[in-house]
């Protein structure tokens, strides 16, 4: 119970930190801060339906019926495993780097978190509308890639550290196409306020305008969430478990909770961009918003159930070969269209094209064989 108290107490102390930085000055930042509870709640409460809708998609996928027992339908069964992963014994290994082995769950959560204080649900359903609101959701996004490195470090784990650097090296190449389309996606709307972006689609969401940008736009968040097929930096076979090795209970179920966190982010962040938002007929806007949040998520976790890991080299190549090239094509393309007024609509059918010569191209490439490894024994060492 002292580890629940100490990360409840820690993670308190630094999400009431960035709050008040962000909104000093207002007046009515104790408002702010209730209405930041109150997210962090409903977000909470999102997380646990998100892992039991993915337990039973999967399930279904794989000819399983999936949790049943804990309550009707096995709604519980997330919530039994959530008491369980806080209660559980907390083990820290001796030679790991205490302060920064406490502080990088909370460096990874806490940004994952402040950056729903900008997300707009509906115009008036946001906690802060700011002008830079989707270039301060992509700063945010980023600082996570610190967590990971220090949890990596400081567990004084070889498998850890690596874990570490190969999620590095996969974040940092996958944020720049992400960066790119989401500047593109500016572009269009004249603005990087996202109440801003989801009005500008009244009449035609983006899809139809960016089909290139929504495809490199979710295959590079997929990397970037670490989900299947991306999900290299915590694979079992090769890493153990990635910069989360030494990690246990409360500790490990702060990075679980973060990921979904960005997850369910990422969602909406295409819904916002590329799907309108909460633009649509005859319903709530919320609940447009949301309906279009649970597709991209069901496509996600089906994703996951459906395709396998890519080794490290082949999601490098994807990175800087393909998505990181077209990201920056379709940025120029698209500025060229917006200067000379040409239609938006050739821009829809050039990117449905791209993807169509893509696909094809991609049946008909060779799939690359692994680099050769040459085991050389200790007396040849030796000997040379």
């Amino acid at each position: 119970m002292k580890v629940i108290v100490q990360l409840t107490l820690v993670s308190s102390a630094i999400v009431a930190a960035f709050i008040a930085l962000l909104f000093s000055g207002q007046n009515d930042i104790f408002l702010k801060a209730l209405g930041a509870s109150t997210l962090f709640g409903f977000l909470s409460v999102v997380v646990l339906a998100m892992i039991w809708y993915e337990r039973k998609l999967l399930a279904r996928i794989q000819m399983r019926i999936g949790p049943m027992r804990v309550g009707p339908f096995g709604i519980l069964q997330t919530i039994a495993d959530a008491i369980k992963l806080v209660t559980k014994e907390d083990l820290i290994p001796s030679e790991t780097d205490k302060t920064l082995y406490w502080l990088a769950p909370i460096v990874v959560f806490v940004p994952s978190f402040v950056v729903w204080t900008v997300i707009p649900f509906t115009p008036s359903l946001v906690i802060q509308e700011m002008e830079l609101g989707l270039l301060f959701v992509l700063a945010c996004s980023t600082l996570s890639i610190v967590g990971l490195i220090m949890a990596g470090w400081s567990s004084a784990n070889k498998y850890s550290v690596l874990g570490a650097l190969r999620s590095t090296a996969q974040l940092i190449s996958y944020e720049i196409p992400i960066i790119v389309t989401a500047l593109t996606i500016a572009m269009l709307a004249d603005s990087l306020n996202l109440i801003e972006i989801v009005k500008a689609q009244s009449s035609v969401a983006y899809v139809l305008f960016q089909p290139l940008g929504l495809a490199l736009f979710f295959i590079a968040a997929l990397a970037e969430l670490g989900r299947t097929p991306f999900d290299i930096y915590h694979a079992e076979s090769e890493l153990v478990g990635g910069p989360f090795v030494e990690y246990s209970g409360a500790h490990w179920s702060i990075f679980y909770l973060a990921e979904y966190f960005n997850t369910f982010l990422f969602a909406t962040l295409v819904s916002l961009l590329f799907l309108g938002g909460w633009l649509g007929p005859w319903l709530p806007g919320i609940i447009w918003l949301f309906i279009k949040i649970f597709i991209v998520i069901s496509i996600i976790f089906w994703i996951r159930g459906t395709y396998p890991r890519l080794r490290i080299d082949q999601l490098m190549e994807v990175g800087w070969k393909g998505l990181v090239p077209l990201s920056f094509a379709n940025f120029v393309l698209t500025a060229v269209f917006i200067y000379y007024s040409w239609s938006l609509w050739i821009l829809g059918f050039i990117g449905i094209a791209s993807i169509l010569l893509i696909m094809f191209t991609y049946k008909k490439r060779k799939i690359s064989q692994p680099p050769e490894i040459i085991l050389i024994s200790s007396s040849e060492v030796r000997r040379v």
